[in-house]
């Protein structure tokens, strides 16, 4: 007795079987069951000749226990596997996915590859986020028009805290100048900019926060326009329009620019194992900012380069350095930071005491003092300056005492002739002589 063929279907199928039978007993037409099945007149055609072929077994999809056209080879998924849990294991699946094909060659999807990473327990996955609503600001037109700028505090590389100093253009999205430094103080941002304008040339704008190192936060300020900072004074000079920023959302770009480097570059720099800021910088600007570039870069609205060249005669290093007004001793010293700078006899301009001069330091700490922008002949101190008159004042210095003059002691005599005038003119009081 031949043995009885049991058939597995689902739900859908049994559906598709019911349609099919009405069709071959020509109750319903083609167009109809295609309506129903939702298929076209041509795969219903299809599915009634198998039907007709093979009874309800070629209602059944034909890829039903067979694996995948697209199912991956078992060694490459254990290659895969051994790799993201040896070598990748702190990486994401975009990141890992990019490397993977970079640097060994294998090449697979970041969807795969982060169903493989949670099977292994070393991706978890994100809670959707509620999303709020923000105005999309249009980008700038022109590469150069503005440039969004901020610092970055983040273990960058082993376990001590550095800064990213960190530039992105507006109207391209590229990273026009990135730099590693310990913090974000005057001279790192001064640093930070010479090196840009020397690169890049000068920018139209730089949209930035209400840090202290860029805008004089005090209350005071808001009243005294004049209460600018060594920042805001350099770029005045040089004619970059500063933008202060309200909010972090406003400058949304290098936020996002930050977050998206605290993921990829900090894994990038662990991968080469990279631990100095040397070494990052070296990377940063030779490796890591060209592949980024390429990769999220758009092509801006207007293909002109918006950034100017340094004006003739105009050293940016002077511009950029931290200047403070002082004022000429009667010894001809200059005081600065508990320094005396002793002003030589010679010098290519007239100086007076109490003449208002610029001390001027540059980042690489050299001080130098000018007068309208001359430079001073000057030279540093040992020790603070003696004064021109070291003596002790009696009426100051003298301690009181009990002694008197004598009788014909001159104040005596003095006292003794002003009361014989005063007889003889006949005033009444001394006060009046």
């Amino acid at each position: 007795m031949k043995e009885k063929e049991t058939i597995t279907m689902t739900k859908e199928e049994i559906r598709r079987l019911k349609t099919i039978t009405e069709l071959v007993d020509k109750k319903i037409n083609g167009p109809r069951a295609s309506i129903e099945l939702n298929l076209s007149v041509r795969q219903v055609r299809r599915i009634k000749s198998r039907f007709l072929l093979s009874g309800p077994k070629g209602i059944i999809h034909r890829g039903r226990g067979r694996s995948s056209n697209r199912s991956m080879n078992k060694d490459k998924e254990n290659i895969i596997r051994y790799l993201i849990n040896n070598k990748y294991s702190y990486f994401g699946p975009t990141l890992a996915s990019e490397y993977l094909l970079k640097h060994d060659q294998i090449s697979v999807s970041k969807e795969t590859l982060r169903l493989m990473m949670i099977e292994e327990g070393i991706w978890i996955p994100k809670k959707k986020r509620q999303a709020y609503h923000h105005e999309w600001r249009q980008r700038r037109d022109s590469y150069g028009e503005m440039q969004q700028f901020d610092g970055s505090y983040h273990k960058w590389f082993g376990e001590k805290e550095s800064c990213l100093l960190l530039s992105i253009d507006d109207a391209t999205g590229k990273i026009s100048h990135g730099v590693f430094d310990k913090n974000e103080g005057i001279i790192a941002v001064f640093k930070f900019w010479i090196r840009y304008i020397e690169k890049n040339g000068i920018p139209k704008s730089i949209y930035l926060d209400k840090f202290s190192t860029y805008k004089i936060n005090h209350k005071n300020a808001e009243d005294n326009k004049d209460m600018i900072t060594q920042f805001q004074r350099a770029n005045k000079e040089v004619g970059i329009e500063m933008i202060m920023a309200n909010s972090p959302e406003a400058k949304g770009r290098i936020e996002r620019g930050n977050k998206t480097l605290q993921d990829r570059l900090v894994k990038a720099l662990k991968f080469h194992r990279i631990t100095s800021i040397e070494e990052a910088n070296k990377y940063l600007e030779e490796q890591f900012i060209p592949e980024f570039n390429e990769k999220f870069a758009v092509v801006p609205k207007n293909k002109e380069n918006a950034h100017r060249a340094i004006d003739d005669g105009v050293d940016i290093e002077d511009v950029f350095s931290i200047k403070n007004q002082r004022v000429v001793c009667n010894d001809y010293t200059v005081r600065f930071e508990n320094n005396y700078f002793q002003l030589e006899q010679i010098q290519p301009t007239t100086v007076y005491k109490r003449d208002k001069v610029i001390v001027q330091t540059n980042i690489d700490g050299k001080i130098s003092i000018k007068k309208k922008d001359i430079l001073l002949n000057s030279f540093l101190l040992p020790a603070r300056p003696q004064r021109e008159i070291d003596v002790q004042l009696i009426a100051i210095t003298r301690k009181k005492s009990d002694w008197k003059p004598p009788i014909d002691h001159p104040w005596r005599k003095f006292s003794l002739n002003k009361e014989r005038i005063c007889k003889e003119k006949n005033i009444t009081k001394v006060g009046h002589f």
